[in-house]
Formats: structure tokens, sequence, C-alpha cells
């Protein structure tokens, strides 16, 4: 539930935020994020009471299903930094706050440092890869 609060708390400066200020582009700004952190407040209270119903490593022969899911979740993270460039900044943003928020709580500034790093060294990887298909249409080079 700690995350919640965390979550509850940053909504709630948001929400102050929004009432000092007469801009309405920075009031739909922060209205936005305002509205992100709730949900993961939200988010993070319905994990927090349906812990029981969820899908748990047993060590029971789960094994095989966490594998599967760890392989899932590979495949739509890579899936994501395939298409970074073409996401649009919002969406971009809240990905990033989601996933370096993840592991423990005293972890998250170097997994955040982590993911930006990796995000900054792969920006261009798209741009190469389309600018040399254009090139090269079939995919072979030279």
């Amino acid at each position: 539930m700690f995350k919640s609060k965390q979550y509850r708390a940053k909504s709630a400066k948001y929400g102050e935020l929004i009432k000092g200020s007469d801009d309405p582009d920075q009031i739909r700004k922060l209205q936005g994020s305002k509205d992100s952190f709730s949900s993961l407040a939200d988010n993070e209270e319905w994990l927090a009471g349906n812990f029981d119903s969820t899908i748990h490593d047993k060590q029971s022969g789960c094994a095989a299903l966490a594998a599967e899911e760890e392989r899932v979740l590979r495949c739509l993270g890579a899936s994501v930094i395939m298409q970074w460039n073409t996401i649009p900044s919002k969406l971009q943003r809240e990905l990033f706050d989601t996933a370096g928020s993840m592991g423990q709580l005293l972890d998250t500034v170097e997994l955040r440092g982590q993911i930006a790093r990796f995000l900054h060294k792969h920006k261009d990887d798209d741009a190469e890869n389309s600018s040399s298909l254009k090139k090269h249409p079939s995919g072979a080079t030279g």
C-alpha cells in the first residue's frame, strides 16, 4: 500500500498546482499528471486487494508458467522499444515513469538512469534501420 499512498500524494500535489495556475495549457498538463498518478494509485490498491486471485509462482510446477510470462513481458517490452520513436511524447513519459517505478523503492533512481541511458543509446536505431531499408528495400546491403 505504500506505493499507493505515494501515488495519491503525487496526485494531490498536482491538484494543488492546478489550483495555483491560470494557464490553460499548464492546467491540462497538470491534470493529465494528476489523473495518471490517481490511476497508478488505483491500480496498486487493486493489486494489493486482489493479490490472492492473481497468478503467483508457487514453485509447484509453475516455473513453466513464470518462464512463459517472462517471455511474453520481454516480447512486449521489445515491441515497445522498437516502436518508441512513433509513440507520442506524453505516452513515452508515462511508460518511462511506470517502468522507472518498478522494483524496490530505493532502486528507482538507478533504474530510471539505466532506462534513460538505454533509450538514449538506441534512440536513432529505428531511423538507421528505416534509412538502410530505403536504400536497399530487399534488405540486402552493398
